[in-house]
């Protein structure tokens, strides 16, 4: 019994030694019917394949060639691999063996080509004719080879996992795993499917050509009057390089060379060399760059060229500009032509002391700096004189010639006493979505609850205090049973910014672009039950620590929808994170749900012959929309009416009416639509209150109707007033 088990035992051993080691291929020697003078040496095609798909010809039939004598057969897994027989299980598994490869066999890895024959066993390499465990077969239209027929050949490495029963090829950090009988495996431990299902062949082990081929990019030809495959086995290093730079610039640029260099098989680069490099050329021109590089057996990579092309050195812009004039009344309008030149492009301009109009006597020097894009600039200044007569007063002037969209300081304080107009206003059923409170956010959380059905609008306005980077997300979920649509028609975002009234006025802005163009106009359908994130400007970028951001949008849906507005960290799935979510309390800023929140304004009466002025925000001719809270029901007051949308229509403005906006309550930043036009306070930075007015348009020599669209922008103050005076007569010069 025991003499048994040891023969069995041996036998075991010998079997799956055999099946686990490749046995090197008969070398043969030149001849054999095959001059070794007539192989072609394809040159390498950059890892494109000149046989774009499995080497097979009409009329390529297989031949049986039987088995080969030569060969010990192919690493095949097999039922016996766990290292039982018959039901022994007393007999240890046997492990894998990977023989290193001879030196031989590295060397000839590096001869650069195999030739395989088709539905042969014969191979040819460094002028030698090799004997295959099995011939190179055609099957469906797929050509097959031995694993260990190209593994030997190249210089691989060839192993079997014993527990996952895969063949194992390693080249370098390339592995790829092979297991019988499929027609996927994986490379890099990530699965591909092959053109074909792998098989056993008299024990050798069949896949697909192009499965190794592909996957360790190797490049192969098919030669159709000789019948064989010409295999790149070329194992040189690889050497490339571009220039980090977007110009060169000669005398100028520090060229930043950015290498790329490699071994196929993981050897180590040991040296590089180069040809006309400069770090820096002083001569404009194009220039041939070569590079190459050399790993630590000895290879050189093929040379790599660049052609790098040297621009002349940039001249800085020519700064010019004149007047309309040399001498000017005081309160006289200047006008200033920019005549500033540059070989491509100005990018900034710095006005000193540019005044539409001086109203103090003497000599006026106004200077003009402009930069390129190169950082590259000049700079010009002229001297006008301004004699002792008045044309007009500032007051006059700011009120005849300032521009629309800037500002200009009056005593404010006047502005309580001027007519306040009467109006009545009627209001549009749309559900106002406020999420504005807690306005600076300090934990993720939910910010926001609510349920609403046809129009809706969402005004959102956080700041992250969190400590790090989050995103926001409002998502919309279909709790009926029914399709549902939801159509987006208008959106303004802004921010992330560090500053909350930067951000308000661009959303505000943004708002109104939207509807002047309609490119915000979307509609997004829900099944039942399903849940989708909406408004993904608002979740497209990551607020850092001190962002804020700002959000303005016109919705409607056909069915009643449940929206979350939250905050989670930036790398958080809002939909696995948002269980998890706790609602946050509320500051002292407001948040929460209210009813008709457009309001429609119309005022009747000629207005502008005497100063007046229309006051929104105010809680009395204008009173605040009330509320609840969506997370916890509690009754809510909309002080200053944000979000609320203001369509102004005014039927009778008197001729040479000045109509501009007048901060109240503070700091204000935003914008107003006027008949169509979108207007800032200001174009550049914003109002203070109570002496900063903002021109927002003119009416002319007849009696006009003015259409103006406000909604109070995040991040500023209310109220407001519009203020509505007549202009000085123009004068001749």
């Amino acid at each position: 019994m025991n003499l048994k088990r040891l023969l069995i035992t041996t036998m075991l051993v010998a079997s799956q030694i055999s099946m686990v080691l490749p046995a090197s291929a008969e070398e043969m020697g030149q001849g054999n019917g095959v001059d070794p003078s007539t192989v072609t040496q394809q040159p390498a095609n950059n890892g494109t394949s000149t046989q774009p798909t499995d080497v097979v010809q009409p009329g390529d039939t297989p031949l049986d060639q039987g088995t080969n004598d030569g060969t010990t057969g192919e690493t095949i897994p097999g039922d016996s691999q766990d290292g039982t027989e018959n039901g022994d299980e007393s007999l240890p598994p046997t492990s894998p063996v990977t023989p290193p490869a001879d030196q031989g066999t590295q060397n000839q890895s590096n001869s650069g080509q195999l030739i395989l024959m088709v539905n042969s066993n014969k191979m040819y390499q460094n002028g030698k004719e090799y004997l295959a465990g099995y011939p190179m077969e055609v099957k469906d239209g797929v050509s097959y080879i031995s694993i260990r027929a190209i593994v030997e050949r190249a210089g691989f490495q060839l192993s079997f996992d014993n527990k996952t029963k895969e063949t194992i090829i390693k080249r370098g950090s390339d592995e790829l795993r092979f297991k019988l009988n499929t027609t996927s495996y994986k490379v890099n431990g990530v699965t591909q499917t092959m053109r074909g299902k792998s098989y056993s062949a008299k024990n050798n082990f069949m896949v697909p050509l192009t499965a190794i081929t592909k996957a360790l990019n190797i490049t192969y030809s098919y030669d159709s009057v000789g019948k064989r495959v010409i295999v790149n086995l070329n194992t040189l290093p690889y050497a490339s390089f571009t220039i980090g730079n977007k110009e060169v610039v000669a005398g100028e640029t520090q060229v930043q060379y950015v290498t790329n260099a490699s071994s196929p098989i993981g050897l180590p680069i040991v040296n590089e060399e180069w040809i006309g490099r400069q770090d820096m050329f002083m001569t404009p021109g194009d220039y041939t760059v070569t590079y190459r590089v050399q790993d630590s057996s000895g290879q050189w990579s093929n040379p790599f060229t660049l052609m790098i092309h040297v621009s002349k050195p940039h001249t800085p812009p020519v700064a010019n500009f004149t007047t309309d004039k040399d001498t000017y009344k005081m309160g006289e309008m200047i006008t200033y032509t920019d005549l500033s030149t540059d070989e491509v492009a100005i990018t900034e301009r710095v006005w000193e002391n540019k005044q539409l109009a001086f109203f103090t006597p003497g000599q006026m020097t106004i200077r003009l700096k402009v930069v390129n894009k190169f950082g590259l600039y000049s700079t010009v200044e002229k001297t006008i004189t301004i004699t002792n007569e008045t044309l007009y007063t500032r007051d006059e002037f700011n009120k005849l010639f300032m521009p629309v969209g800037e500002k200009y300081t009056f005593d404010g304080t006047q502005v309580p006493s001027w007519e306040r107009l009467k109006y009545a206003f009627t209001s549009e059923a749309v559900t106002l979505i406020r999420s504005n409170s807690p306005e600076t956010v300090y934990s993720k959380g939910i910010l926001y609850k609510e349920a609403a059905i046809g129009n809706t609008r969402f005004m959102i306005h956080h700041a992250n205090a969190t400590g790090k980077s989050v995103k926001m997300y409002v998502i919309a979920t279909n709790n009926n049973g029914e399709t549902t649509r939801l159509t987006q028609s208008n959106l303004g975002f802004g921010g992330p910014s560090n500053y909350a009234t930067a951000a308000g006025k661009a959303s505000v802005q943004r708002y109104y672009e939207s509807m002047q163009t309609g490119n915000k106009y979307k509609d997004t359908w829900f099944a039942p039950g399903e849940s989708k994130i909406i408004l993904n400007e608002l979740s497209a970028t990551s607020m850092k620590q001190g962002d804020v951001i700002s959000l303005f949008a016109d919705l409607y849906s056909d069915h009643t929808l449940n929206y979350t507005v939250i905050m989670v960290d930036q790398d958080q799935d809002p939909f696995k994170t948002l269980p998890y979510l706790s609602a946050l309390a509320p500051d002292i800023h407001n948040r929460g749900t209210y009813m008709e929140a457009n309001r429609n304004i119309e005022v009747t009466d000629l207005i502008g012959n005497t100063p007046s002025r229309l006051l929104i925000g105010d809680n009395s001719s204008d009173p605040f929309l009330i509320g609840y809270d969506g997370p916890t029901g509690e009754y809510r007051m909309n002080a200053g009416n944000f979000g609320v949308l203001y369509r102004i229509k005014l039927y009778r403005v008197a001729p040479n009416t000045l109509i501009s906006f007048n901060p109240r309550g503070g700091a204000y930043m935003g914008a107003v639509m006027v008949n169509g036009d979108i207007v800032g306070l200001a174009n550049v930075g914003g109002l203070s209150a109570p002496n900063d007015n903002g021109v927002l348009f003119r009416t002319g020599e007849r009696e006009q109707t003015v259409d103006l669209i406000f909604t109070a922008a995040p991040g500023s103050n209310l109220s407001v007033n519009l203020l509505f005076q007549q202009m000085p007569e123009k004068k001749s010069e």
